[in-house]
């Protein structure tokens, strides 16, 4: 991916999951959804920067024929992605929140659950419909099956 691809892979993977979460979340949680919305999309913004390194990084390591990765790699890319954020988003959430670090490390479970799932689906399908390139009107060097 270029630079421009990245970034609006990063955003639109943030926009959809912060729709999903949000309501979620204050529904679960009983907070207000605007403290929901404040620590979300802070953690997004550090988010979107953590993806474009991450996965600029991901694909020097392990190669830039993202279509062809197989579902364990998926796996562990999304494990490698979720386990840097982890350290930033607890304390984050419990200071904001007015919740404890155990509290915190709760709703982060549920956030880890949900973007272990998310984040596998979301990028098999962006690999797969590579929505940038046909709506930017790029050639597709690959066929999409």
């Amino acid at each position: 991916m270029q630079t421009k691809e990245r970034i609006f892979h990063a955003i639109t993977f943030e926009a959809i999951a912060l729709a999903i979460i949000i309501p979620s979340t204050a529904l679960i949680t009983g907070k207000a959804t605007g403290d929901l919305a404040i620590v979300g999309v802070g953690l997004s913004l550090f988010t979107v920067v953590w993806n474009y390194f991450y996965n600029v990084l991901f694909d020097r390591w392990f190669g830039s024929d993202r279509s062809s990765r197989s579902l364990a790699m998926r796996i562990g890319h999304t494990f490698g992605f979720e386990g840097g954020l982890i350290f930033l988003s607890v304390p984050t959430i419990a200071w904001f929140l007015q919740i404890s670090i155990g509290a915190a490390l709760l709703l982060e479970a549920g956030f880890l659950v949900f973007f272990f799932f998310y984040a596998t689906g979301f990028n098999w399908c962006y690999d797969r419909l590579q929505p940038y390139k046909k709506l930017f009107g790029h050639k597709v060097s690959a066929v999409v099956q």
